[in-house]
């Protein structure tokens, strides 16, 4: 077993580039927070394990995000639903990290969705009529995936 061990992990050795690549073991998820918040502070769901001082390192080592202050608290689950037997059932608690950026720093959420301008149709009466007879012209042709079935037979 520890042959196999060495196969998989060598030991460090000076010199040479290293075959390992160290991956930290938690992730933190940003979310939308739900009331208003200043436009530096930050807020992630993280792991229950991750302590204040985890976040900062994690943010500043990995991302080179400039951090200023870190609040933390835990989030209890919702323990108000019901399975099949009518037994309780948990959700599971989670903590939440608000990150203070530094000073002069300021993060917004992108606008992943961005509402369409929406003109008025331009055209005339006669070119909306036109358009609307192609449609039904279109829609009212039998599907020839039927094979000249009429459409109200069902298959």
């Amino acid at each position: 077993l520890a042959s196999l061990r060495m196969k998989l992990y060598p030991l460090y050795q000076l010199g040479n580039p290293q075959l390992r690549i160290f991956r930290p073991n938690w992730f933190l998820t940003l979310v939308r927070p739900g009331k208003e918040q200043p436009p530096d502070t930050v807020q992630f769901r993280i792991p229950m394990e991750m302590t204040k001082y985890d976040v900062k390192n994690y943010l500043e080592k990995i991302y080179n995000v400039p951090v200023g202050d870190i609040r933390t608290r835990i989030q209890y689950g919702s323990n108000k639903k019901r399975n099949h037997l009518n037994q309780r059932v948990k959700q599971p608690d989670y903590k939440v990290a608000y990150v203070q950026l530094a000073q002069g720093q300021t993060f917004t959420f992108p606008n992943i969705f961005p509402e369409k301008d929406r003109a008025p149709a331009e055209g005339s009466l006669e070119e909306m009529q036109e358009k609307f007879m192609e449609d039904e012209k279109q829609r009212q042709k039998l599907d020839p995936r039927r094979g000249g079935v009429t459409e109200w037979f069902g298959l």
